[in-house]
């Protein structure tokens, strides 16, 4: 089996291969925050072309997993087990080498697994240490590294699953942290310009870009529940969770 997580580095990484303390406040700071705003940080954050996506089996579910704690550090904890799953998944595609040297391909997915690691870090940093999961370990091995099209759907399903999980997640929310809904749309518009872009990569010229299955009928992107999105992402997630706070959050605010 072979697993991740989400610390791995390659000998030779991508551009960003850690995030000092300064370069965090900085990035904190582009964000309109302060160090002390930040520590209560953020909100968590078919169609044809699916013959080779990644089929959704669900995450391993434990009552002595790990919790993602209660209220809105709950959803902050939710956002941060996802960009350290795509944050591990991006690195296991550079280090697996799909894509030829130098190739376009490979530069956009180094870039974007830049993007990834630099979301991971910044809810490392925001999130009190006391209230923060620790680092998951991932099993990408059902994926087949050495096949383009594969990566690129499994690729799309975590981006269009991980715009989708921020948007189920924003109403969760509680209105005296509205800060977070500010600070998400940040996030979340990048992660829908990664699922843009690959969607193109996949289908040049098409309209995957902007499905029925990620766009519905208002011209509005689709949200996910918690349960769907595990259902989706979580087939990857080696370590047993418990999402109970999580789901007992949705249903309160149903």
């Amino acid at each position: 089996m072979e697993e991740l997580t989400s610390t791995s580095t390659p000998k030779k990484g991508p551009s960003v291969p850690a995030i000092p303390s300064v370069e965090r406040r900085m990035f904190l700071r582009a964000l309109g925050l302060t160090t002390v705003s930040a520590a209560a940080f953020l909100t968590a954050c078919q169609n044809s072309m699916n013959d080779v996506a990644p089929k959704y089996s669900g995450a391993r579910l434990s009552a002595d997993g790990v919790s993602f704690g209660e209220g809105d550090f709950a959803i902050l904890n939710y956002a941060y087990a996802l960009e350290q799953l795509e944050t591990a998944f991006y690195m296991a595609v550079i280090e697996k080498k799909t894509f030829a040297a130098g190739s376009k391909e490979e530069m956009i997915f180094k870039d974007i697994h830049d993007h990834e690691l630099i979301h991971r870090e910044f809810f490392k940093l925001a999130i009190p240490a006391d209230k923060r999961i620790g680092d998951l370990e991932f099993d990408v091995s059902s994926i087949d590294f050495t096949n383009r099209r594969e990566v690129l759907n499994t690729a799309r399903v975590l981006e269009d699953t991980g715009v989708a999980a921020y948007n189920g997640a924003g109403p969760l929310i509680s209105k005296a942290n509205s800060i977070y809904l500010t600070l998400a749309g940040k996030i979340v518009s990048v992660e829908a310009r990664h699922a843009s872009l690959i969607s193109s990569i996949l289908q040049p010229g098409g309209g995957l870009f902007a499905g029925d299955y990620v766009v519905d009928n208002n011209g509005l992107e689709k949200a996910l529940t918690v349960s769907e999105v595990l259902g989706r992402a979580g087939r990857y997630i080696k370590t047993a969770i418990n999402p109970a706070s999580l789901l007992a959050l949705e249903s309160s605010k149903s």
